[in-house]
C-alpha cells in the first residue's frame, strides 16, 4: 500500500443529498491516498432549506421545554431517508433515530443531539464507501468541562485510524471520560479533520466545500474576486478570524504546527486545484503583494490618553486588568507613548459600556477618554509585501482617495498585516477600494 496519507474532509453542502454522496465516492476513488474521510452533517440543498444540525437543535429546544419535537425529528428522518433511497443502501435508520428520540424524551442533551447529524452521515458514508466507521466519541477526547484534551486526542486518534486501511470519522464532536458527548463550535468538523491529519502525520489535509478555494475578497461585496492559489497559514488564520468563512481558524493552527499543507477544494468542481495553504510558497509561484482582504462589522474603539503611559508606571497593565476582571475580550490593543487604543465588539461592550468607562476614569484618571462605535475592522494580509515595500502605503492612499475615514490602524512588523478601522457605513466601499488596489499592485509586481 502507498504510505502517503491524505485526510479528506467534506462539508455540509458536500453531503447534502445522495447526488453529493456520489460525487464524494468518485473523488475518493480518484486518489487511493485519500484513506481517512471526515464528514459534516448534511447542509442546505437549496436556498431556504434547513441544515440537519439546525433541525436537531430545534428538536432539542422543544424537548427541553417539554414540547412536541416529532415534526422536526420527522424532517431529520426524511433528510436521511432521502439520501438512503438515492444511494439504494440498507441502513438501520429507525433504530438509530429511536435512540435519539429516547434521549430527547427522557434527558435531552444539547451536544449529543447536535452531534447526531455527523454521526449518522459518517455511518452512512462508511457503508456507502465500504470503509470502516470511526466514532469520534472513541478518540476525540474532552475533559468534563468541555475542553479538548489535545495530547490524549492525538494519541487516541492515531491509535484508532492508523491500523485501518480506510475509515470515515464523524466531525464536530468527541466525548469525555464518562462518555458524555461534547461538540466544537459550529464549523468544528474542520477541526476534526485537522486533528486527524496531525495525528496520522498526513501528507495533505483536503477540505472539500462548495467554493473553488479562498477568495481574495468577499464575493458578496466584490464582483468575481480572484481565487488565491497559494496562501500561508498565518494569512489564512488572519483572514478566517476576520470573517473569511471557508475554513475554521482553529483548524489552521493545528495543521500549521505540523506543517501539513491544506488544500481547499470544490466538491462540485473536483478538477479545480483550489487554494493550497502551506508554510512556504513553492518556487516559481507568483504571488500578489496583497493576498486578501476581509473584515467584520460591529466594532467600537475606546481611546485613553494620559501623558507618558509607557513610562513603566503600569498604566497599560491596569487597563488590561480592568478588562480581564470583567471577562471582556478585545480584538486588539495598541499602546502609544501617551495613549492606549482598544477595539472591542459592540455587542460585548454595550451591556457594560457606562460602567467600564467610569471604572477607567476612577482607576486610571486619564487626561482624555473617548468612545467611537459603529465601526468595522478590516484585515489586509500579504506575506510578499516585504518585496513591495509601498504596498501598505498604497492601500492607505487608496482609502484616502475614496474619502474613507481611517479611524484606527495597526500594522504588523515587517510583512503586510494591516488592521484598519473604518466607519461601518463605508465598510463595503473600503473592501472594494482595497481589492482594487490589490489588483493594481499585482500588475505592477508582475
Amino acid at each position: 500500500m502507498n504510505n502517503h496519507i491524505v485526510v479528506t474532509k467534506f462539508g455540509g453542502t458536500s453531503v447534502a443529498d445522495a447526488t453529493q454522496f456520489s460525487k464524494i465516492k468518485e473523488i475518493v476513488r480518484e486518489n487511493p491516498e485519500r484513506r481517512f474521510i471526515v464528514v459534516s452533517a448534511p447542509g442546505k440543498r437549496f436556498p431556504g432549506d434547513r441544515k440537519v444540525t439546525d433541525l436537531l437543535l430545534a428538536c432539542y429546544k422543544k424537548a427541553e421545554a417539554r414540547e412536541d419535537f416529532s415534526a422536526d425529528l420527522d424532517k431529520v428522518r426524511a433528510r436521511f431517508q432521502e439520501i438512503l433511497d438515492g444511494l439504494q443502501i440498507d441502513f438501520p435508520l429507525e433504530e438509530e433515530l429511536k435512540s435519539l428520540e429516547k434521549s430527547l424524551a427522557e434527558a435531552p442533551e444539547k451536544d449529543y443531539t447536535a452531534s447526531r447529524g455527523e454521526y449518522l452521515t459518517a455511518k452512512i458514508m462508511a457503508k456507502y464507501l465500504g470503509f470502516t466507521f470511526v466514532d469520534p466519541a472513541w478518540c476525540i477526547c474532552f475533559d468534563q468541562d468541555g475542553q479538548l484534551d489535545m495530547a490524549m486526542t492525538s494519541r487516541t486518534v492515531r491509535a484508532s485510524l492508523l491500523p485501518l486501511k480506510r475509515a470515515v470519522i464523524a466531525g464536530f464532536y468527541g466525548a469525555d471520560m464518562t462518555g458524555r458527548i461534547h461538540t466544537f463550535e459550529r464549523g468544528g468538523s474542520d477541526i476534526t479533520g485537522s486533528l486527524a491529519a496531525c495525528a496520522t502525520e498526513a501528507d495533505l489535509y483536503e477540505n472539500w466545500t462548495d467554493v473553488c478555494g479562498l477568495y481574495a475578497a468577499d464575493p458578496r461585496i466584490v464582483d468575481h474576486p480572484e481565487t488565491v492559489s497559494h496562501m500561508s497559514y498565518r494569512e489564512l488564520r488572519t483572514l478566517s478570524y476576520m470573517g473569511a468563512s471557508v475554513l475554521h481558524s482553529d483548524a489552521v493552527l493545528s495543521a500549521s504546527e505540523m506543517e501539513i499543507p491544506i488544500n481547499i477544494r470544490n466538491t462540485n468542481k473536483p478538477e479545480d486545484p483550489g487554494t493550497v495553504i502551506m508554510r512556504h510558497l513553492p518556487s516559481g509561484v507568483e504571488k500578489n503583494p496583497v493576498t486578501g482582504v476581509s473584515g467584520r462589522k460591529g466594532m467600537s474603539v475606546i481611546q485613553i490618553e494620559k501623558v507618558m503611559v509607557s513610562d513603566g508606571s503600569g498604566f497599560s497593565a491596569l487597563m488590561l486588568d480592568i478588562l480581564k476582571t470583567r471577562a471582556l475580550p478585545f480584538e486588539y490593543c495598541l499602546t502609544g507613548i501617551d495613549s492606549i487604543t482598544l477595539v472591542i465588539r459592540n455587542d460585548l461592550l454595550e451591556p457594560c459600556k457606562e460602567d467600564l468607562l467610569e471604572e477607567i476614569r476612577t482607576t486610571l484618571n486619564p487626561n482624555f477618554i473617548g468612545l467611537r462605535d459603529k465601526l468595522s475592522l478590516i484585515a489586509v494580509t500579504g506575506e510578499k509585501a516585504t518585496e513591495v515595500s509601498d504596498a501598505n502605503v498604497k492601500v492607505l492612499e487608496r482609502l484616502t482617495e475614496e474619502d474613507i475615514e481611517i479611524v484606527t490602524i495597526n500594522q504588523g512588523a515587517g510583512k503586510l498585516n494591516l488592521l484598519i478601522g473604518v466607519p461601518e457605513d463605508r465598510y463595503e466601499d473600503a473592501i472594494r477600494a482595497i481589492y482594487d488596489c490589490r489588483q493594481t499592485l499585482a500588475k505592477k509586481s508582475h
